[in-house]
């Protein structure tokens, strides 16, 4: 194919190819041409033009294709264009030519229609250069139409509308005769023609001004022929035209002086009335009245009105929203007058009447709903108030007259029921679309909605009562605090008026209907309300009988209210069930015999009334099914049971009963059999089997009904069809933007469309998807569709026997019919059938022997052979699912054989378009018929039948067919890959695009083609590339089709293209197609040619794209609007606003819900991958959305941030006030730290605290929803306590807003809003008390902090620091703020904590809980309230542990202030039922209680907190536990409790095993410390306590205290000790997996390379070791031996892996620890009790071993460990044991070896470390110990220090050193006896003086010399007086010395007057001490 890609077409190429890749290369080269052209430059194109032009001319001769001729077209007008235009003409001339050409023959016809279109494509491009020339060509075109077969006839069309988009106004002459050509074509039989010629008019109309002037009238009548008989593309098209000439119309300038007197501007009601005579009398014209007008008879077919419908919604919206918003008024008043009483005939039978008042319907809601803004669509809505109430007074005045004769009056009352169903639908849209925002609307008295909307809840009309109601129910969902008011409302009205029939009806359906909107307000109803309603239902069943005029209406209200309430679900429905089955019970006989005697007694109008509370009452209990699965527990169905049996031999008497007391019992017998129907379907079919045959026997006589005529198959087949097959019947079954008014079209001329007055109780339930109000269909439709259902599930659990009796029964009932009854007979038995077989399928059962499957068979491949396509479509299926259950592969071949031999031999379409889906559904419920030899057999046969170009359905289905299998074979179908990919490509080059179906198939093929080749499309070999080449090639041909449907699979194969080789995929032009698509497509959003499935397709496809790629297809939109063609001039302008601007801008027009989620996923991705980029873009566009200015850090945008969020948290839609405030939160918690560049000491939100403030305000106003309060409560908290704000003035302005809502919860029960769900009121209570418990524990964490600091700063300075100041009093002051209430605070948290602690129990304990509920919830609503709880519980749980550590736990008077408790629950009352709260507790109980509700709400959660569980709560959770156990009480209580201890760590062992956050690990080990504490304390007090009584005793008789006791046996599971162990083991291996014996492999310890932990892991490690070093002090002596080899080989183990060397000498965190804890295990007392001495010296020595032995070299390797470290544990063992441990000889000999080691460093450091340890040592008091180290090391200390008499120190460590070694001698002149020591003091004397400088070298000394220099003489200063014997004979005996000596004192008296500055007032420092002492000589 590269061969293709050159400016003329490469003809040596070409040449070599067969006839199939010549046309697909032919393709490619001109594809690449277009591309090429316009960049190539004029020069180029000119010297190569000649060459070209014959090249493409020539092309035309070659019969192309119509993708081809279109290319060439397009070309051979760039080629002019760009290049010398000469010899166009000669070009048009040959075009011209070839369609005068008498040739007729079909090889012919694609040359012509290439001609024909080359013509118009010449025209639109060169336009007026070709002027002279275009009344010939024009004239020859419309010349060729009159002969023109239908392909013919379409690209005409077509190339006129090119030929006229090029000529402009130029083309007048020929205006006129275009316009006849395109009238005749406009009614063409063929659909496409007629879509062509609305294209063509609509072009010919922007200059023809006599279409919207003189000629409008016959244009429109054009129309109304023109949707007669149309299909759905035709409507689109030519409403569209009709549309935009009558808004041309009204808003024309008259243009021109010559064409004025022509033109006359019609007004707006002219137009009008022109479209609604086409509504009202269709095609037949509006100047002569039609004879069946006359005649009574209304003629106008359903597609005029609809096509009509169309034309209204594009006239509006061609008009504009601005436009809408001024005309609103006069639009509402003409399209109600449709359906009022101007108009009778279109209203006189009930099914024109649905169709009218949906066509009314769906015009308001496209306009009204996608055009208008909000505050216009809150005007429209009181523009419709107005409506409802004019209507009202013409209903009143008629009802008010007493005669009710007069004809005038009834006509006014039923016309104004449609007038007013329709306002009160686009009413309840409207308010519903408008949410919280229509408050305003709502609270409106001049306006009075709800007056108006309820005032006709009692028009005589059913349907207008039913409007009504569901109008209150969308009200209701857009504004939930109205749901319990208006319920209120209407269960009073309903109880003061249930004498009128109208106001029981009318009130019961509205609060159905305000009940079924319950389950769609999250804060949901009082729980009372059920109560009330069930006693109001009750009522009316058991009144229903005293009065006969109102006895339906008051049972079937009585039972719709059952009903309704079911939908409140398992949690309110219990507490009505016995009530609920005791009505049920009774209103079925016992017996049949009673039910015979029923039968004989009564009369017509009892029948009626028994039948209506029979069918409510089976309607209640279908509900109670279907919403609480929960309580259908074996008891209740048990007691469901009972009544069944009666109630289906009723079923089977009611024939009989319906022939004894006539027709009135038609309806209401339906109605039963159709709700029986629906209970039985819901109940498990074991409860019913014994009634198996009657119900069977009923079922088959609806299906074959003699008086059935309707053959609806619309409705019952889809859904047993696959959806995928639905395609192949076209868009009339597919999701369309006027779905709403089509699928009116689907149901035969005879059947009334969907409408709430079939069904009542269809008024609570919810609306299906993309519907605004549920559309039940008419009673006899709904029967079969139940009973349809209801066979499906019986007949799969009948007997095999009895199956093939009613198999052969049904196949009988077909025969003996005829004609269209025959046909509604079949469809019915198809159904049922179908749905029997996807029942058995789904349960795996079986469908029985040979005999049953023979009838099957015929009735299956019957129905395959029918007439109907969607008969046939659900035919294959389920011969397809026949297949699935009979799972036997030689039935499967004998199926698969049939359909083979039937296509071989068959040549009727029917036949064949059957049998080929047939084969593809068998391929897909088994996954291939399991031989390959099938599948080529399959695969042959379905490639013939795809290039039948005779008939395009067989090509369709056959295409179809072949796509299920290349989706089912999977990896078999690689082989055919290759001929199918050709054959495809070869069909999309070849069919023409009229046949829009066949391209779909092809499409639906390519994409499985992709499928199957997945990521291979990446590879690079020739074969490969070929084949993506044709899938690439595809794509464009799909794409540039007129269809939208085609264009869709075109995407969707781009989009999986894209997925598997995105580098081959064009990412530009994907871009720039779907952005065209869809701003092309929302300027009109619901009417252009844009399907709603290509705006999917297209929404999906860019939800993929911007996953990987944001940036570039973001830059793609915007460049392809740049470069965009002059007369793309889309509404929204992506220049400015961007890709992502568009498709916000397309959110507020959308009404699909599908395609809204995917924009607003497409948006998502886009804002996480580009908005740090494009910062100030992105909230500018927010912005602007909420209201109203826009480097790129979220910080410089904060007052953007924080107006936007200001805006949105002040709005009247309560979702936005939700959203506006979590940003707020977002914006508080993450730049609350951030300071203030300008003011330092300052943060940056500071200076927003007003616009702060005045955001939470209205969220605490009495009226605000729960919802948004608890949120305001959590912005609140968050704000106090960021610290942001430190002045306490400031603070109180929001601190003041929680102490509103704590007074509010202090109210009680009675202050709660009575609007919403009492957990409503827990929520909101909950997250007061949140708040508060946030804002006290930062007050409580900050006064902790301050002191802390406030220590160290009186340690180090006076601090006089104001700054310090401001802050301590802040800190007080917000505790200050929150003391005032902590005594309610903290009742009010033990109440929550007590109710949190309960909602927690198994639900064993059920019974246990409190009869009336918690202090904060309600029994009735528990399950509600729970999560509330579960969201809170632990930020309270921590404030009450801190109150509670503030106390001391010594708890205030219990019962003070609890009187404003609502019920008061308080500590005293913990765990009591009311009947025992008089017994007051003691302070002591009263804290036990508190001590077990605290530790058992932690160790319950902590036990197992979910992997769910937010880490703030396990952090809370066990912060509480620490403050917990700070306080002595509660502590003494776990101490006192071993098994307590135990269970808490291993609990708190179990937290650490499953979380690996170190927060929480290190919070854990603090909460063991101190449970290792509490033990420590308890065991201490013991032993003191035995000591106090024993006192004269013995020592020995002592008992043991601590674990162990006298065995030292620690048992696992209930030792303290053990788990204390366990939990430090886990911490410290998972740190230092070395020190775990199995993973070194040898339980010795040796030495690895040490490493350094992270910070964390430090931190962990130490706090594990602080607890090892504390355990043996809760051991007995006996146990303490137990555990200490562990302790110890820990403790060192860590000391040896961490022990890395640091600069300076410091030591690793964990060195220092592990140090600390052998320096604590080595003093326990327990090391010199007598019991444990021995063994504790034995293990103390084995340790020393340990340490020592780490220095010896591993493996030859000498070790990395630092000896600093390894020297200071062996000091640590010297000096901690007593002196048996170490005094040792062979221990002593190492250590001091070790020593001499260090000694003779290099390593200043580790000298300078090692004098340091020694000075220790040898001041040790025990000269046992210290004598040996004196004697080994002093003479090495001496020489070395004597060494450096020459080397002087040439750094200050090097000094350091120096320093030290002097110290350490002098030391030992300290201690030494006395005739040592003058021996020593003359050895050090010349050394010190050695170091001193006279006094002029001192001046020119280094740092290090002069600071030795003053080192030295402060020392001889010191030992001279001392010793002054000796210091004299030293002297004497060197006078060199003592000359030294004297120059220097005298150079350092000299430096001393120098420096004496008014510093030596303030530190009087060392100087001043040496010059007391210089005169001792």
């Amino acid at each position: 194919m590269e061969l293709a890609h050159s400016l003329l077409l490469n003809e040596e190429a070409y040449n070599q190819l067969g006839e199939f890749q010549k046309a697909e290369f032919i393709f490619e080269w001109l594809r690449f041409l277009e591309k090429l052209l316009p960049v190539t430059s004029r020069a180029d194109v000119r010297e190569k033009q000649k060459k070209l032009a014959e090249q493409l001319t020539s092309l035309l001769n070659s019969s192309p294709g119509p993708p081809t001729r279109k290319l060439i077209a397009k070309n051979l007008a760039i080629l002019y264009s760009i290049g010398d235009a000469f010899s166009v003409y000669q070009t048009v001339d040959k075009c011209n030519e070839l369609i005068r050409s008498k040739d007729d023959s079909p090889s012919y016809l694609p040359t012509k229609l290439a001609a024909v279109v080359c013509l118009g494509y010449l025209y639109k491009k060169l336009g007026r250069i070709l002027g002279n020339s275009f009344t010939d060509t024009v004239g020859n075109v419309l010349k060729a139409v009159k002969s023109a077969e239908s392909q013919g006839r379409y690209e005409i069309m077509l190339s006129l509308q090119n030929i006229l988009n090029g000529l402009g106004a130029a083309a007048t002459p020929c205006h006129r005769d275009i316009y006849k050509a395109a009238r005749s074509c406009l009614t063409d039989r063929s659909m496409a023609v007629r879509c062509a010629a609305a294209k063509c008019l609509l072009e010919l109309q922007k200059e023809a001004v006599f279409m919207w002037s003189t000629d409008l009238d016959s244009v429109a009548t054009l129309c109304f022929k023109s949707f007669d008989g149309s299909n759905y593309d035709v409507r689109i098209a030519v409403s569209k035209l009709l549309g935009t000439v009558l808004a041309r119309a009204v808003t024309c300038k008259q243009a021109t002086a010559s064409a004025r007197q022509n033109v006359r501007k019609i007004s707006l009601d002219e137009a009008m009335e022109l479209l609604g005579t086409g509504f009202l009398r269709g095609s037949s014209g509006f100047l002569r009245a039609s004879g069946d007008i006359l005649k009574g008879i209304s003629s106008v077919s359903r597609d005029i009105r609809v096509g009509v419908t169309q034309a209204y919604v594009v006239f509006v919206s061609t008009l504009g929203g601005q436009w809408l918003e001024r005309n609103f008024s006069s639009l509402l008043s003409h399209i109600l007058d449709l359906v009022s009483q101007s108009h009778p005939k279109a209203i006189q039978t009930q099914m024109d009447a649905i169709c009218c008042r949906r066509c009314i319907s769906f015009i308001l809601r496209a306009t009204v709903g996608g055009l208008l803004g909000e505050k216009a669509q809150i005007a429209a809505a009181k523009e419709i108030c107005q409506a409802i109430w004019k209507l009202k007074k013409v209903v009143d005045v008629v009802m008010s007259d007493g005669n009710l004769e007069t004809r005038i009056g009834t006509t006014d009352v039923t016309a104004s029921q449609h007038v007013l169903v329709c306002v009160l639908h686009e009413l309840g849209s409207l308010v519903h679309g408008l949410g919280t925002t229509a408050a305003p609307l709502l609270q409106d008295s001049s306006t009075g909605v709800l007056d108006a909307v309820i005032s006709v809840i009692l028009h005589p009309s059913i349907s207008v009562r039913l409007a009504a109601a569901w109008c209150l129910r969308c009200i209701a969902v857009a504004l939930p605090s109205y749901v319990s008011p208006l319920l209120d409302r209407c269960i009073e009205r309903l109880s003061a008026l249930k004498s009128s029939p109208e106001a029981v009806t009318g009130y019961s359906f509205a609060v159905a209907a305000l009940l079924g909107a319950v389950k769609h307000c999250p804060l949901g109803i009082p729980h009372g309300k059920g109560k009330v309603i069930m006693t109001v239902a009750e009522d009316l069943l058991c009144s229903a009988s005293q009065n006969s005029r109102i006895s339906i209406q008051r049972t079937q209200a009585g039972w719709l209210l059952v009903a309704s309430l079911m939908t409140l679900g398992p949690a309110v429905v219990q507490h009505y069930l016995p009530r609920m089955l005791l009505l049920w019970k009774c209103v079925f006989p016992l017996s049949p015999k009673d039910l015979e005697t029923e039968r004989s007694r009564g009369d017509s109008f009892t029948w009626q009334v028994t039948l209506e509370g029979r069918a409510g009452a089976l309607c209640a209990i279908k509900t109670f099914v279907s919403y609480c699965g929960g309580l259908l527990t074996d008891e209740v169905i048990q007691r469901l049971l009972p009544p069944l049996p009666c109630a289906v031999d009723l079923l089977t008497r009611l024939p009989s009963i319906h022939k004894m007391y006539g027709n009135a019992l038609k309806t209401p017998a339906m109605t039963y059999r159709h709700r029986l129907y629906e209970l039985l379907a819901l109940l498990p079919p074991k409860t019913y089997e014994e009634r198996f045959c009657a119900i069977l026997k009923e079922l088959v006589a609806d299906f074959t009904a003699t008086d059935n005529q309707m053959a609806a198959s619309t409705f019952l087949l889809p859904p047993l069809c696959h959806q995928d097959d639905l395609l192949l019947l076209g868009p009339s079954l597919q999701e369309t933007d006027h779905r709403f008014i089509e699928e009116q079209l689907l149901l035969g001329s005879n059947i009334a469309g969907g409408s709430l007055e079939h069904d009542p109780y269809s008024i609570y339930e919810k609306a299906a998807e993309g519907d605004s109000v549920p559309k039940p269909l008419p009673p006899a439709l709904s029967v079969i569709s139940a009973a349809v259902r209801l066979f499906g599930v019986i007949f799969s659990h009948v007997a095999e026997s009895q199956r093939l009796q009613v198999l052969d029964k049904l196949l009988a009932s077909i025969k003996q019919t005829k004609g269209a009854r025959q046909q509604t007979v079949q469809l019915n038995i198809v159904s049922a059938f179908s749905s029997f077989l996807k029942h058995l399928a789904s349960c795996k059962g079986s469908l029985g022997p040979e005999e049953v499957r023979r009838p099957a068979l015929t009735l299956v491949m019957g129905a395959l052979e029918s007439n109907n396509p969607l008969l046939r479509c659900a035919a294959a299926e389920s011969l397809a699912r026949l297949a699935q259950v009979v799972a036997d592969s030689a039935f499967t071949a004998g199926l698969a054989q049939v359909s083979f031999d039937k296509l071989k031999s068959a040549r009727d379409v029917v036949s064949r378009t059957g049998h080929s889906l047939a084969l593809g559904s068998l391929y897909r419920y088994l996954g291939g018929i399991g031989s390959t030899q099938h599948l080529n057999a399959c695969v042959g046969i379905l490639y013939t039948l795809s290039q039948d170009n005779t008939s395009p359905d067989v090509q369709t289905w056959a295409l179809h067919s072949l796509s299920l299998i290349i989706d089912s074979a999977g990896p078999l179908y690689h082989v055919h890959v290759e001929p199918t990919l050709s054959l495809v490509v070869m069909l999309l080059l070849t069919v023409p695009p009229a046949y829009a179906e066949v391209h779909q198939s092809l499409g639906r093929c390519l994409n499985a083609l992709i499928t199957t080749l997945g990521p291979e499309l990446q590879g690079s070999k020739t074969a490969v590339s070929a084949l993506r080449t044709s899938c690439l090639l595809g794509c464009a041909v799909m794409q540039d089709n007129p269809d939208c449907l085609v264009q869709a699979q075109a995407i969707s194969c781009l989009q999986q293209l894209h997925m598997f080789a995105p580098r081959h995929v064009n990412l530009s032009s994907l871009v720039s197609c779907l952005c065209e698509i869809l701003l092309d497509n929302s300027v009109l959003v619901n009417l252009c040619s844009s399907y709603l499935l290509l705006r999917r397709a297209v929404l999906a496809c860019l939800r993929q794209l911007v996953q990987r790629e944001a940036a570039e297809v973001s830059e793609h939109a915007v460049t392809f609007v740049k470069d965009c063609r002059e007369d793309f001039t889309p509404e929204i302008n992506i220049r400015e606003v961007g890709l992502e601007g568009a498709l916000l801008s397309l959110l507020d027009k959308e009404l699909d819900q599908r395609l809204c989620q995917d924009i607003k996923e497409t948006l998502s991705h886009m804002l996480t991958s580009v908005a740090v980029e494009k910062l100030s873009f992105w909230l500018k566009l927010c912005k602007d959305v909420l209201a109203a200015s826009a480097d790129d850090f979220l910080v410089l945008h904060l007052a953007d941030l924080i107006r936007m969020a200001f805006m949105a948290a002040t709005d009247h839609s309560d979702q936005l006030r939700l959203s506006g405030l979590q940003t707020l939160l977002v914006v508080v918690r993450r730049f609350a730290s951030v300071p203030e560049p300008e003011f330092p000491g300052h943060v940056i939100l500071e200076q927003y605290q007003a616009n702060v403030g005045a955001a939470l305000r209205p969220a605490f106003a009495p009226e605000t929803p729960p919802d948004v309060t608890a949120k305001a409560c959590q912005v609140c908290s968050a704000w106090i306590a960021s610290g942001v704000v430190s002045d306490l003035n400031d603070l109180r302005r929001v601190h003041q807003l929680l102490i509103s809502s704590l007074t509010k919860v202090q109210a009680g029960k009675e202050a709660q809003s009575q609007l919403y769900n009492e957990s409503a009121s827990t929520m909101e209570i909950l997250a007061v008390l949140k708040a508060w418990a946030e804002v006290y524990i930062v007050a409580v964490e900050r006064e902790k902090n301050q002191s802390d600091a406030h220590k160290q700063t009186v340690t180090i300075t006076n601090s006089t620091d104001e700054s310090y100041r401001d802050l301590t009093s802040s800190a007080d002051g917000l505790l200050d703020l929150v003391q005032a209430d902590l005594g309610t605070l903290s009742k009010l948290w033990l109440a929550a904590l007590q109710d949190f602690a309960l909602l927690t129990l198994p639900s064993e304990y059920a019974s246990q809980l409190p009869v009336e509920g918690g202090a904060f919830y309600t029994a009735e609503t528990i399950e509600n309230a729970r999560p509330h709880y579960h969201n809170s519980w632990a930020l309270i749980l921590y404030a009450t542990a801190l109150w509670l550590t503030s106390t001391g736990f010594l708890v205030v008077d219990p019962d003070e202030g609890v009187t404003n408790l609502s019920r008061p629950v308080t500590p005293t009352t913990m765990c009591q039922d009311s009947s025992s709260r008089a017994a007051v507790k003691s302070p002591e109980d009263v804290n036990t209680d508190i001590f077990h509700l605290i530790l058992g709400i932690s160790v319950e959660f902590l036990c197992s907190p979910r992997s769910d569980a937010a880490m703030e709560n396990i952090t809370a959770c066990l912060h509480a536990l620490q403050a917990f156990l700070d306080v002595p009480w509660p502590r003494s209580k776990i101490g006192g409790d071993q098994e307590l201890g135990v269970e808490l760590l291993n609990v708190l062992h179990r937290l650490i095993l499953t979380r690996e956050s170190p927060d929480i690990q290190l919070a854990t080990l603090e909460v063991v410390r101190q449970i290792l504490f509490a033990a420590q304390e308890h065991v201490r007090e013991k032993r003191r306590s035995a000591e106090v009584d024993d006192g004269a005793a013995e020592k020995e008789t002592l008992p043991e205290f601590g674990e162990g006791k006298d065995t030292g046996g620690l048992v696992p599971g209930k030792s303290l000790v053990f788990a204390t162990l366990e939990l430090c083991v886990c911490i410290l291996v998972r740190q230092l997996p070395q020190l775990n014996p199995k993973v070194t492999g040898s339980p010795a310890v040796k030495a690895g390379k040490p490493q350094l932990l992270s910070e964390s892991g430090s931190r962990l490690v130490s706090a594990a070791l602080v607890i090892l070093s504390d355990i043996p002090s809760v051991c007995s002596p006996e146990g303490s031996v137990s555990v200490l080899p562990t302790i110890l080989y820990l403790i060192i183990g860590v000391l040896r892996e961490t022990a890395v060397k640091l600069p300076d000498g410091q030591l690793p965190l964990t060195v220092a620890a592990s140090l600390q804890a052998l320096k604590g295990i080595l003093s326990s007392p327990m090391a010199r009790a007598e019991k444990s001495r021995t063994a504790w010296t034995e293990l103390l020595r084995s340790a020393l071993v340990t340490v020592l032995d780490c220095w010896d070299p591993v493996d030859g390797a000498q070790q990395e460990l630092d000896e600093v470290n390894l020297l200071t544990a062996i000091t640590v063992f010297i000096l901690s044991t007593s002196p048996e441990v170490t005094t040792i000889e062979c221990l002593q000999k190492r250590c001091i070896e070790k020593f001499k080691i260090a000694l003779d460093s290099k390593d200043p450091v580790v000298q300078l470390k090692c004098y340091q340890l020694l000075l220790s040592i040898f001041q040790y008091p025990n000269r046992a110990v210290s004598y040996p180290y004196i004697h080994s090391l002093a003479p090495s200390i001496m020489r070395k220090l004597q060494e450096t008499e020459k080397t002087k120190p040439e750094n200050s460590a090097e000094l350091q050193v120096i320093q030290e070694g002097i110290k350490v001698v002098a030391a030992l002149i300290a201690i030494a006896e006395e005739e040592h020591r003058a021996y020593l003091v003359a050895c050090l004397l010349p050394l010190l003086i050695s170091f001193l400088l006279d006094e002029n070298s001192l001046g020119s000394a280094t740092n290090s010399a002069r600071n030795l220099h003053e080192f030295a003489l402060q020392n001889v200063m010191q030992i001279g007086p001392q010793y002054s014997s000796v210091f004299k004979k030293v002297m004497a005996s060197s006078p060199t010395m003592k000359a030294r000596l004297e120059s220097a004192v005298k150079g350092n008296q000299e430096s001393i007057k120098v420096k004496t500055t008014p510093k030596h007032a303030k530190n009087p420092g060392k100087s001043s001490s040496i010059q007391l002492k210089t005169n001792f000589l």
